[in-house]
């Protein structure tokens, strides 16, 4: 960038978060677009110009015509106007090694100048020149190796539209023929591997149990298959445990080569070179006429490992689907409004610039654009954070996705037919694709263990070698150390562990989607919460209320028809419960044509809807309910005492609504947004706990002073754009390790960009699929929680870990001493496995 567009970039945006200044703002002259901007580039230090800055990423919500415009909207931030940018999903991603895999996969193609995985999400970004690689090149090339690669615009399932994208993700028809071949994988192995395993059962473990003591009728057995004849059984056993080697054991065999071209050994090469070792060694043996063969090793430790692989596919399912009820910010149709008035609906991908669409009281805005005629109400909490609507009148802006919540609107569809929501969901699987995730402990392990596995069996072959061992022998000497040597029960250690871990986590009302959520959580040492609908309950209620009651029935009566949330906290409060309490025609609709209505005994002979406010007459006399504002417009009365109140009010972040009739104000309600009950007390364990608290609003600064009066809360920064809060998870995130926890589609870029991200159930879709850890209820104490099952799965998963080495621990030593048999390294299996599967079941944390 030359130093002319850098310096106009400062002039004209935020210095902080990249959003455009307005030059009659007197705030423009300081660079920054909001003070909870200025604040926070005060707090956290870092340059101007830095990599910091949110405004050079992708993580702020875009304007159009910038870098971070194009790559939120698909278009590759590059200086090759003709590069894109491609996300897919990839089915069969489980570690750190499939990313760089993949990774390599996609830029060995030309056209491709960069590509990003992450197994954390299943995704992979791709920005590459459509003229040489199309996303469909890119799809069939990613699709290898039983991994299974599709645009992410058509992961969903054509059927569905409701819950969170990732549920829908989860449900697509590509996910399911994934999930459904790893269950065929697994039942293979359980059908044929029972089949196979009956001889065993039934003969070979008793004859080779007569090794060890003759005692009563196991000596019967110690003639048996003396004179075994190999080839004539071999068929039966190379095929059909073959088979089970290819279909169940196949993810294993897969993720071994990809180990191996990337020189990472993994849990799955450990595994991988037993089953194979293992069924080698059995053909060789079978050949030779001898009955000590294997081939019930590679049986099992094919099918516990993908058994619980399957089991932790299974436990991830289940998580995605408690997410299904959460709120949908996206709209998938919209009312197309034609010149003569009347109205179709189409699919929101059909509508064009110049287009009109109608949106009734309570329905969202489709797509970005303009107020056509008259004014509204529109409540842009969903984008913005702002806990209270905001009006709308002619020619203003209106955010798609966001709620129309007094009277109609025609809205004038933009240059763009797409919806904020939209935008904000390309940024986050920027974010997302970016996201790598932790290798996890178990291939760690791996790989400090992996020169000992293959040397163990050199140093074997050497010496039998030179011992003078026939090259058949040394080779048989070879296999079997690498079936006792080698640690294959940490791949079966690993997805166990993370499956129940992540199944009471999802009891417990906390939807973990990935099993590095737990390590990361640990590590985190500042959680940043969001204030609308995260500490406080995002719903008004009447706070206090000053006020004649009869005047507040009679408001009441007025509010029932209203849609404002502040209106339906007044009506619920001092309605009288008689008459017609919800003030709707008979299919639903709010009724704003003055007709005769009761409400709480009084009758409400007309009606009128302003944008701040109601008006009517109610038992003969004229009542005005709203802003302080529609009382000066429409000429009545506010004392000075009464206004005096009012402001008290306002600063303390409330907000009131003023009640009159007959052209005077009488009174005042109070309402506001409550925090969530026993917040404090969570704030006080974290902080007990040594983690800083920071608390990041859109809203005023005077609905947050309760929060920053609280001994636990380091920072509050109010005032703070969806972009600022982006901004300042970057900069914290340079000192430190951040959870972000919030709710709103205006939080999900900085849950994505947190080094964690926690949605409360009360959220939108979108913040669930940013996020990774969902609480389903909204309760903080889960919060609280999270962090305990984090340190408990830490602790259970590493005691697992040195589980995992019983079975090396049994037959090591008779295979030195030349005593192991098949009979041992199955006891071996059994033994390990078990102890295992219990340490897993227990309880992380007591109730």
């Amino acid at each position: 960038m030359s130093d002319r567009r850098a310096g106009d970039d400062q002039f004209d945006r935020c210095r902080l978060c990249g959003s455009p200044l307005s030059t009659s703002d007197e705030r423009a002259a300081s660079g920054f677009c909001s003070t909870g901007c200025r604040d926070i580039a005060a707090e956290f230090d870092a340059s101007d110009d830095g990599d910091m800055r949110v405004g050079n990423g992708v993580d702020a919500q875009p304007e159009p015509g910038t870098d971070r415009e194009q790559a939120a909207t698909g278009r590759a931030a590059a200086d090759d106007p003709d590069t894109v940018r491609t996300f897919l999903r990839v089915d069969g991603m489980h570690s750190a090694t499939c990313e760089a895999f993949l990774e390599a996969v996609a830029e060995d193609h030309d056209g491709v100048t960069d590509a990003e995985a992450s197994y954390v999400t299943e995704t992979v970004r791709v920005d590459h020149d459509p003229n040489h690689v199309s996303a469909g090149d890119l799809e069939d090339a990613l699709s290898t190796v039983g991994y299974t690669a599709y645009l992410r615009e058509e992961a969903t399932a054509d059927d569905e539209t409701g819950g969170t994208r990732r549920s829908r993700e989860m449900t697509g028809i590509r996910k399911r023929r994934a999930e459904d071949m790893l269950e065929m994988r697994y039942v293979v192995g359980i059908v044929f591997g029972s089949f196979l395993l009956l001889p065993f059962v039934a003969v070979f473990y008793p004859m080779y149990l007569t090794e060890f003591t003759d005692w009563g009728a196991i000596s019967h057995f110690e003639s048996a298959f003396t004179g075994f004849s190999g080839p004539l059984y071999l068929p039966l056993f190379l095929i059909m445990t073959g088979a089970i080697l290819y279909l169940t054991g196949g993810p294993l065999l897969r993720g071994a080569y990809v180990s191996l071209k990337l020189r990472r050994p993994t849990t799955d090469l450990l595994a991988a070179l037993t089953i194979v070792s293992a069924y080698v060694f059995s053909i060789i043996v079978s050949g030779l006429g001898r009955n000590d063969i294997y081939f019930d090793l590679t049986i099992v430790v094919a099918s516990i490992v993908m058994g619980a692989t399957y089991y932790e596919a299974t436990v991830k399912r289940r998580a995605t689907d408690r997410l299904t009820d959460l709120t949908v910010s996206q709209v998938d149709t919209a009312r197309f409004y034609a010149d003569d008035g009347s109205t179709t609906e189409i699919p929101v991908a059909d509508l064009e610039s110049g287009d009109q669409v109608l949106v009734r009281e309570g329905e969202r805005i489709p797509v970005d654009g303009t107020l056509a005629d008259g004014e509204c109400a529109v409540d842009e909490a969903v984008v913005t954070g702002e806990s209270l609507p905001v009006t709308k009148r002619e020619g203003d802006p209106v955010v798609g996705g966001s709620i129309v919540t007094t009277d109609a609107a025609i809205i004038d569809v933009g240059e763009r037919t797409t919806s904020s929501i939209d935008r904000l969901m390309r940024v986050v699987w920027n974010v997302q694709s970016a996201d790598h995730g932790v290798t996890r402990r178990a291939d760690e392990l791996a790989a400090r263990l992996a020169p000992v596995v293959l040397a163990a069996p050199v140093v074997v072959g050497v010496g039998s070698m030179l011992l003078g061992a026939s090259a058949l022998t040394t080779a048989l000497a070879v296999l079997m150390t690498l079936m006792v040597v080698s640690p294959w029960a940490l791949g079966f250690a690993t997805p166990y562990s993370v499956a129940t871990s992540l199944e009471e986590a999802l009891e417990r009302g906390i939807v973990v989607f990935d099993e590095t959520v737990f390590e990361r959580l640990r590590a985190v040492d500042v959680v940043v919460f969001d204030k609308t609908g995260t500490l406080t309950t995002g719903e008004m209620s009447v706070l206090e209320a000053d006020a004649p009651d009869e005047l507040l029935t009679a408001a009441a009566a007025l509010e029932q028809r209203a849609a404002h949330p502040a209106a339906t906290a007044i009506a619920e409060t001092f309605d009288g419960g008689n008459g017609d309490a919800d003030g709707t025609d008979a299919d639903g609709a709010p009724r704003t044509d003055g007709g005769t209505a009761t409400g709480g005994g009084l009758t409400v002979e007309e009606f009128h809807t302003h944008a701040t406010g109601v008006e009517g007459i109610v038992d003969g006399q004229t009542v005005l309910v709203g802003h302080p504002d529609l009382f000066r417009e429409r000429g009545w009365t506010v004392g000075d005492d009464l206004a005096a109140q009012l402001e008290r009010a306002r600063e303390g972040g409330r907000l009131p609504v003023v009640v009159g009739r007959e052209g005077t104000a009488e009174g005042v309600v109070i309402v506001g947004d409550e925090p969530r009950e026993a917040w404090g007390e969570r704030v006080t364990a974290l902080d007990d706990a040594g983690v800083d608290v920071v608390v990041l609003t859109g809203d005023d600064g005077p609905a947050v002073d309760v929060f920053g009066r609280h001994s636990g809360v380091d920072h509050v920064f109010a005032g703070v754009s969806p972009e600022g809060k982006t901004a300042a998870i970057r900069r914290m995130k340079a000192d430190n390790r951040v959870a972000m926890v919030g709710d709103g589609t205006n939080d999900a870029p900085a849950l994505a960009a947190a080094d964690l991200g926690i949605s409360l159930g009360s959220g939108t879709a979108l913040a669930a699929d940013a996020a990774d850890v969902a609480i389903v209820d909204n309760d903080l104490a889960a919060v609280e929680q999270a962090f305990a099952l984090a340190q408990a799965a830490r602790d259970r998963l590493r005691q697992n870990l040195a589980l995992a080495f019983v079975y090396n621990a049994i037959a090591i030593p008779p295979a030195v001493l030349g005593l192991v048999n098949p009979l041992v390294t199955t006891v071996a299996v059994v033994v390990g496995s078990i102890l295992i599967a219990a340490n897993a079941e227990r309880s992380l944390i007591d109730d």
